[in-house]
């Protein structure tokens, strides 16, 4: 299995190497050319676009994430901001709607969607969002998170791509950590994601091979949507699911790497490690309820089954976290405690330093936080393989879902206190002073 994983690491280097040299880009394997005014037919040459944004209980991100989408660029009538709010706690839902009234009042066309249920969590509610009447005259479906953030001009560069060309089903954005920095686990969160979109996302892109949506930052094309079944909550990936769905019926999908989508990472341990069991678990079930759907496909050619099958789910969602915890926190160990246990140079040295070195291309910044990057993983192992056989055997936890907490305004606040903040004593500062300078950091 490390064997397994040493190959698939070198072959997407080598892959990712040959992009960077020879220049690969988006605009040079697909046509795309500027959406431009039509004097005869108005703002009507422009596709109509819907933005999407589920939500749950997002008290602290509402407004962030609403905001950035009504500061898209395009076409005031061609665009539908669709907030899917599943909150339960009356408050945030008091304050997402007159958030949506306000900016309704600016005259953005803004739709604020509710449900009576929270069936199928995200899948469900974004199932519903394209039920409504007035989605029916849109084209393209824009999907964010509550806690992301596309710049203005997110729109014109990725919708140009899905108009000229008619077989791209989906344009995905790389994701933009605003919070890397605030503590060692989220710098350890940016090497395993930049890897992730630097490397893995772009490998499958520029070798029009199968690679994951991401479930936000990223534009649909409705259609497709359509054809490949729509949403389904059978999983808890249900970005991955319609995926794989649209490419068995021979769509393709385009990574832009150089468009970058703001968000937040988890930034406690609690909060990540739910998020780790959905990501884990949620593709290991997929795998289990879509491989014969695969192999009985006759619209993908045999190497596109190989690859989602093999080389998608099963080294990377599968033997990733499996070798991680079996070969590196039990067998490694026992060769110290167990004379009898032998490894061979190469398979306890050689491979885990290229993988890990490799691993880490993606975030040069934090080269030196390997050793850390190296601990941390290991100890996620376990909960990630856990999570893995529980979605193999479709035991007691393979449908939780519990969102991912997110701070948004407090983490600037917090950041913001901390660079306030002077030290309690002062040699030569007087009682006075003291006492004023805290009245001043209440107030603040």
């Amino acid at each position: 299995m490390s064997a397994m994983l040493f190959v698939e690491r070198v072959y997407m280097a080598v892959v990712i190497s040959l992009v960077k040299v020879f220049g690969r880009k988006p605009d040079k394997r697909y046509k795309w050319e500027p959406l431009k005014d039509d004097l005869e037919m108005g703002n009507s040459a422009y596709p109509m676009v819907l933005v999407q944004i589920p939500m749950y209980n997002e008290k602290e991100v509402y407004q962030l994430s609403i905001g950035a989408a009504c500061g898209l660029s395009w076409p005031s009538d061609r665009i539908i901001v669709q907030v899917l709010d599943d909150s339960t706690d009356p408050i945030v839902k008091n304050l997402v709607e007159m958030e949506c009234q306000r900016w309704a009042s600016k005259g953005i066309n803004i739709k604020y969607e509710i449900r009576d249920n929270r069936n199928g969590y995200k899948a469900g509610a974004l199932k519903q969002g394209l039920k409504h009447s007035y989605v029916k005259q849109c084209d393209f479906v824009a999907i964010f998170d509550a806690d992301f953030q596309p710049e203005p001009d997110f729109l014109w560069r990725t919708i140009p791509f899905l108009v000229h060309n008619p077989q791209l089903a989906l344009v995905q954005a790389r994701w933009k950590f605003v919070n890397a920095d605030e503590c060692l686990m989220t710098r350890m969160q940016e090497m395993s994601l930049d890897y992730h979109f630097t490397v893995e996302q772009e490998v499958g892109s520029s070798t029009y091979a199968f690679f994951g949506f991401n479930g936000t930052a990223g534009v649909w094309r409705i259609a497709a949507i359509d054809e490949a079944g729509g949403w389904k909550d059978r999983t808890t990936v249900e970005d991955m699911d319609l995926a794989v769905r649209a490419s068995l019926k021979g769509w393709k999908f385009l990574y832009l790497g150089s468009l970058k989508v703001k968000n937040e990472l988890p930034s406690t341990f609690k909060a990540y490690r739910y998020q780790q069991h959905r990501w884990s678990c949620g593709p290991a079930n997929l795998f289990r309820k879509m491989l014969v759907e695969i192999l009985r496909n006759k619209k993908v050619s045999l190497w596109k089954k190989v690859h989602v099958i093999y080389s998608f789910f099963f080294i990377r969602k599968i033997v990733a976290h499996i070798v991680t915890f079996v070969f590196y926190c039990v067998v490694l160990p026992a060769t110290v405690l167990v004379p009898e246990v032998q490894i061979p140079k190469w398979g306890a040295i050689y491979i885990p330093s290229i993988i890990t070195l490799l691993n880490a291309v993606g975030t040069p910044r934090s080269l030196h936080l390997l050793v850390f990057w190296i601990l941390f993983e290991n100890v996620m192992s376990l909960h990630r393989t856990k999570a893995t056989f529980i979605g193999l055997l479709e035991a007691g936890r393979v449908n939780e879902w519990i969102v991912t907490e997110k701070l948004g305004d407090a983490l600037k606040l917090k950041s913001a206190l901390k660079a306030f903040r002077r030290p309690r004593f002062r040699i030569g500062e007087s009682q006075q002073e003291m006492e004023e300078w805290d009245i001043a950091e209440l107030k603040f």
